[in-house]
């Protein structure tokens, strides 16, 4: 699955480029993740499943509970075990990391996905969130793996 999800990445570029003054093109190619891509990423992890609580809203469950909300270029994520935690992805990046609505003071951040904050880092966010809200369901609801 994961081979998969490294073609896939691969073939899914962005590119960004800078016209200097004289006319030449500075270009800069970079991978971005699709929703698609985020949703078979979580789909990987032992017992996850999608849900669709509300119309249109994709997330990504664990048990009964919410580990990933996956939207059209950003990802919700639990960040931080408080609020304070979840803060640095904040200060780390403020232009591509937001306080969640209702959820946020909980460590609940929306990371924008194909802005600074690397691809990779955004997958190490939702595998973090996946291993904090398994680690809080009861050991019967725990997946197996």
């Amino acid at each position: 699955m994961r081979h998969a999800l490294a073609t896939a990445f691969a073939q899914a570029k962005a590119v960004a480029s800078i016209v200097l003054d004289d006319g030449t093109t500075l270009g800069q190619t970079r991978a971005v993740l699709t929703r698609d891509q985020l949703l078979e990423h979580c789909l990987a992890l032992p017992g996850a499943w999608p849900d669709e609580p509300w119309e249109g809203d994709t997330v990504a469950k664990v048990g009964d509970k919410i580990f990933a909300f996956l939207g059209e270029g950003s990802v919700g994520v639990k960040a931080g075990r408080s609020r304070d935690e979840a803060d640095e992805w904040l200060t780390r990046y403020p232009d591509d990391a937001s306080v969640m609505a209702y959820i946020g003071r909980y460590g609940w951040n929306t990371l924008c996905v194909g802005g600074a904050v690397a691809d990779d880092e955004i997958l190490e966010a939702i595998d973090t969130s996946y291993a904090d809200v398994v680690a809080r369901l009861p050991k019967s609801k725990r997946p197996q793996g």
